[in-house]
């Protein structure tokens, strides 16, 4: 789950890691720009708090000048307020006191699904060019695994990341009472810190500022293991769409897609295989659920009850393989889920021959002997270019 940038920065600042001051609108009324004098000050930066990236390139961060009146900061909070940033809508605004920028890093921490160990990666120049500097200079970026996993970071490793040329020169010219690169450093342990106890997939600073005050974090961004947000005493995950945490609360592992084509599958392998086939026959799925192993009539039921449900859909394909699972369970559940979408089905296994009767004696006799058959059938039918239509036999 994504947290908003208010509430990273919040963690951060926990953690001891500095952050401007900052207040978080919802709303323009007749005393906020009196709030933000009090908690912020005169010069300060407004930012859309959406889930979006590249918000500055996208108009959604504004900077004020020096001269910038409460006037502008006004028209610039309520511009935002209520706005759309990439098709997101923005309810909430985060304005911060504006930093003395004297130069701009990039720190991140993640997984390294090949390695199966956290990586920090750090490079010395940050802020919204990052990506075009990992594309055009990706040795700019050091990376370090941080392996076995460990509590904190070991020495090499931030000597390795930090303790660099350019940040030395930043250094020199740069008057503070600690030394930039240590406390760089030890922002990256913190940071590493963050990362293991929040339980984060990933945790991002762009950038990280060198200011005539210390280093501070002017943007924060934390992703938290969904399978852990339990431990962090959260109990809904906001990134979930409404059918997404319907489908959580019966068990599914359901993900909402923007296709036209329903897809049951039994078993994470088989049910991504169908979405790859969908999209290789020139179709679009509209979701991927795992039913899992063993499911009964009942799970058969909610699964597309669930489906039923998506705004585009326009016919469900059912693909499942019998094992532990009894293709005549999943009849019943289908009857019994009485939806209105037509189904297809590829039915194989645990009485198949029961299920397929079943089926039959319903009306549905769409039932195909591969997975590439009733894929075929239902983008044809979709695409209305066959005479075939669910319902019709296979």
């Amino acid at each position: 789950m994504k947290l908003m940038e208010d509430e990273a920065k919040k963690i951060f600042a926990e953690y001891g890691i500095k952050i401007a001051e900052h207040i978080v609108l919802d709303d323009w009324t007749q005393d906020s720009l009196e709030k933000i004098r009090e908690k912020v000050g005169e010069k300060v930066v407004v930012k859309a708090l959406v889930d979006v990236g590249g918000r500055g390139k996208a108009g959604g961060v504004w900077i004020s000048p020096d001269d910038a009146s409460p006037t502008a900061i006004q028209e610039a909070c309520q511009r935002l307020l209520g706005s759309e940033l990439k098709g997101v809508p923005v309810e909430r605004v985060l304005i911060e006191g504006r930093l003395s920028v004297l130069h701009e890093c990039y720190v991140s921490i993640t997984i390294d699904r090949q390695k199966k160990s956290p990586i920090i990666l750090f490079a010395d120049d940050g802020g919204v060019d990052i990506e075009e500097l990992a594309q055009n200079h990706p040795s700019s970026i050091r990376k370090n695994n941080v392996f076995p996993l460990c509590e904190t970071i070991p020495d090499y490793i931030s000597r390795h990341i930090v303790n660099q040329k350019g940040l030395q020169e930043v250094a020199e010219h740069v008057d503070i009472d600690a030394p930039i690169i240590a406390e760089i450093k030890q922002i990256v342990n913190t940071l590493y810190r963050v990362f293991q106890e929040k339980d984060c997939i990933l945790v991002e600073v762009n950038p990280l500022v060198i200011t005539p005050d210390g280093v501070y974090a002017a943007d924060a961004k934390i992703i938290l293991d969904d399978n852990a947000l339990y431990r962090q005493d959260i109990t809904q995950n906001r990134d979930l769409s409404r059918l997404e945490q319907e489908a959580e609360e019966y068990g599914f592992s359901f993900v909402e897609l923007d296709g036209d084509i329903g897809v049951i599958g039994n078993g994470a392998g088989l049910t991504m295989a169908t979405l790859d086939l969908v999209h290789q026959s020139g179709g679009k799925p509209a979701n991927f659920l795992d039913i899992g192993g063993g499911a009964d009539k009942e799970r058969v039921k909610r699964a597309l009850q669930v489906i039923e449900k998506l705004p585009n859909l326009k016919i469900i394909v059912v693909n499942l393989l019998g094992g532990i699972t009894r293709c005549d369970e999943v009849a019943e559940g289908v009857i019994a889920a009485n939806v209105s979408h037509p189904i297809m089905f590829r039915l194989a296994g645990t009485n198949e021959e029961e299920g397929r009767a079943i089926l039959n004696k319903h009306g549905y006799s769409a039932i195909y002997q591969s997975t590439e058959d009733v894929i075929k059938h239902a983008v044809d039918s979709v695409q209305g270019s066959r005479s075939d239509r669910p319902g019709d036999s296979a």
